[in-house]
């Protein structure tokens, strides 16, 4: 049984025999993961899904010789493994999984190889992911990028030293209410997916006209721009436009995540013959993106057909406004559910801004005497805010 918690557990070495893991923490234990699957992993994954077994060695050097099939797994007992010290298992897993990948890509005979997808699809949001796996053939692989790049540093995030710089700006002042090193693993693993593709399969971005998706539009070309696959993009909310929305009678769509799966099936079949986006277009993209990473703006809108960088307080004036309108539906001047306020804004700006950068926002007035807090603001869940 193994716990995850803070106690003082190191890591000290690790080795594989596929398709099981060791690691081993001082003194003397030893704990054995099992990979089920080529997908790589996060902390919640290992903490939801991890098969392990633990057990106790004599002294260190019996690690070297150690198997888990000649020794007998602990019962009845656990050890605590500290955050810090998950986040380096998962890191060393996921890099046996690449070694392990590289290994099968390189046998001819093995079935396990054969990249079987006909086309890989790139959006810039998780829930976008689940609506084109639902609704593409499974032969379509699709990669969702983790991520909201309207908002936070985007400076040299091609790069290791740009990611931390984001990491710790992210870990600051937004309140993901998820583990730590979660957003962490899931962005890693998301380049890892983008390095996999094979050069063969065609790729295809699927982005809307709001600032998250066509910030992630130019980091995606540029994290690919050493392929020679064929790229297609799909801008799903003017594809929408003109093929589903004069045919129905709903609202105008401004991100890929509003479009249903039997919808973005249909607009791929439509658009899926048209020809690949040109050199010369991707090098704009490049371009532009090369401008955006040099950037220090932590708060981004899309204005015009561009994407331009405002003040982090540019939305302050809108939430207080948007308090006092609430107020005056009370009747009275009473505390009011943060979750409440920010739904509010959602709906009125067709959810294209980030709710979680409004939670931080609104945490900032509070700690700027604007406004008085009820609660703990651990989550916009679990706090009120009112004007002072």
């Amino acid at each position: 049984m193994v716990k995850f918690s803070k106690k003082e557990l190191f890591v000290i070495k690790s080795k594989i025999n596929y398709p099981f893991i060791y690691f081993f923490m001082e003194p003397n234990v030893v704990f054995v993961y099992k990979v089920k699957t080529q997908d790589y992993l996060t902390i919640s994954d290992l903490k939801e899904n991890g098969e392990w077994q633990t057990f106790e060695l004599k002294h260190e050097e019996e690690f070297e010789t150690f198997t888990h099939e000649e020794s007998k797994p602990l019962e009845g007992r656990g050890y605590l493994i500290k955050q810090d010290d998950l986040n380096i298992i998962v890191e060393k897993i996921n890099k046996y999984i690449i070694k392990y990948r590289h290994l099968l890509s390189i046998s001819a005979s093995s079935d396990e190889v054969a990249y079987k997808a006909s086309a890989v699809h790139i959006v810039s949001s998780e829930s976008a992911a689940g609506s084109l796996k639902v609704g593409l053939k499974k032969s379509n692989i699709v990669i969702g990028f983790p991520d909201s790049l309207s908002i936070g540093p985007l400076w040299k995030l091609n790069e290791k030293v740009g990611q931390t710089f984001r990491n710790e700006w992210l870990y600051e002042h937004i309140n993901y209410e998820q583990d730590d090193y979660e957003y962490e693993n899931k962005f890693t693993n998301t380049l890892r997916e983008i390095e996999d593709i094979p050069q063969q399969v065609p790729i295809y971005i699927w982005y809307g006209n709001n600032v998250d998706e066509q910030t992630a539009l130019r980091f995606l070309l540029f994290l690919i721009r050493a392929k020679t696959n064929d790229v297609f993009l799909m801008n799903s909310t003017e594809l929408y436009d003109r093929y589903i929305r004069p045919k129905s009678t709903g609202q105008q769509i401004f991100h890929t995540g509003h479009i249903e799966p039997k919808d973005l099936r249909l607009l791929f079949e439509k658009n899926r013959k048209n020809p690949p986006i040109f050199e010369q277009e991707r090098i704009q993209f490049h371009s532009e993106w090369n401008s955006l990473a040099q950037t220090k703006e932590m708060l981004r809108l899309w204005m015009k057909d561009e994407i331009k960088g405002v003040k982090e307080d540019y939305y302050d004036s809108l939430i207080i406004n948007t308090i006092e309108t609430l107020h005056l539906e009370q009747g009275k001047k009473d505390f009011i559910m943060t979750g409440r306020v920010i739904e509010e804004i959602l709906s009125v700006m067709n959810g294209l801004i980030n709710p979680f950068f409004l939670e931080y926002r609104i945490r900032h007035l509070i700690y700027s005497g604007v406004l008085e807090l009820k609660g703990i603001p651990k989550s916009m869940r679990h706090y009120s805010v009112n004007l002072r």
